[in-house]
């Protein structure tokens, strides 16, 4: 079930909806089987064919704002956003096979509800999110981003979520933490990928990534409960899922359901299963090609395929410059 967000203008009180209003449609919504025990706002399934469903009226959905960070519309080309449909049905997701068309097919009927996200490591207080937590706890907000994947195709997207900042500084991290470590949904019950290493294209699960602290706390890291202004569908890793703008897109991990700090820097997946070919880094680097391809430029995916046109130069930080800082004095060709 996929439900749309509103954004979020100049809101009154008469926006709020009158408590006992509310309880009345969350029992009727139970009923009709439209949400579970555990949840305020998302359906038992979210289901990738299915149109947005919309609340009994739109003042019920939960409201996001456009954010400043979102991509700056400063070129001829990079600001056409990628048609939600070709978002939705071009990534990969191997825990629903290795094709691009596999996660859309085979996520169908992916359940969230109930869903848990534990915050632990080295931090004072620890954190425990079910689903409603997600969408109510942090306010959203809507970002356009650049995705690169380092197969060198790209997209723009308008993602909703919140800085994944924000989680970190609620857990209270100790000044011993320098790494963030996160971990997808493993269950091969629902993930076809994760019941063979032929199908899941050779990957160990569940499926590991990582940070080092500074990164994770800056801004532009966001954890996405949303996109195109609708809750994430499963192949795009529904329920919550982090968005890291100036990296490879297989750094930006989906379906998570833990996030540990710690003072070690964490395996990664892709890292473990070809290390020569996939850093802890990931920075988009126009200069430091793949061994197999060059990383120059880029396919954008604006709905026109493979035509000539949708070729474009690759950005280093995949023009998010403002994280340079981060690298000063790296070697980023060592360090890819």
């Amino acid at each position: 079930m996929i439900f749309k967000f509103r954004k979020k203008h100049d809101l009154t009180e008469s926006d709020v909806t009158d408590e006992k209003v509310y309880l009345q449609r969350r029992e009727i919504l139970k009923k009709l089987g439209y949400i579970g025990a555990g949840s305020l706002l998302a359906g038992n399934a979210f289901n990738a064919n299915a149109g947005p469903f919309d609340w009994f009226s739109s003042d019920d959905d939960p409201v996001f704002k456009t954010s400043p960070l979102s991509f700056k519309k400063s070129g001829p080309d990079s600001q056409i956003l990628t048609p939600e449909e070709r978002a939705t049905s071009y990534n990969n997701f191997y825990e629903f096979g290795t094709g691009k068309g596999d996660p859309v097919k085979r996520a169908q009927g992916f359940k969230v509800d109930p869903w848990s996200l534990t915050v632990d490591g080295l931090v004072n207080k620890p954190q425990k999110l079910n689903l409603e937590d997600l969408y109510s706890r942090f306010d959203l907000e809507e970002r356009i981003y650049r995705l690169r994947c380092v197969e060198a195709w790209s997209m723009v997207i308008p993602w909703v979520g919140f800085s994944l900042a924000e989680l970190i500084k609620q857990a209270d991290p100790l000044s011993s933490a320098k790494y963030v470590a996160f971990q997808t949904l493993y269950d091969p019950k629902q993930m076809p990928g994760q019941r063979s290493r032929f199908t899941g294209g050779g990957v160990d699960y569940p499926y590991v990534e990582g940070l080092r602290i500074d990164e994770a706390m800056q801004q532009l890291s966001l954890l996405s409960v949303g996109m195109y202004g609708k809750t994430l569908p499963a192949q795009n890793g529904a329920p919550i899922r982090l968005v890291v703008p100036w990296k490879y897109g297989f750094k930006s991990i989906k379906s998570i359901v833990k996030i540990t700090l710690t003072d070690k820097q964490p395996p990664t997946t892709w890292n473990i299963l070809a290390p020569n070919e996939y850093g802890f880094y990931a920075n988009v680097n126009p200069k430091v090609d793949h061994p197999r391809w060059s990383q120059a430029r880029e396919r954008r995916i604006t709905g026109g395929g493979l035509l000539a046109q949708d070729r474009i130069d690759t950005l280093p930080f995949n023009g998010y410059d403002e994280v340079a800082p981060l690298y000063a004095g790296m070697n980023l060709r060592k360090y890819y």
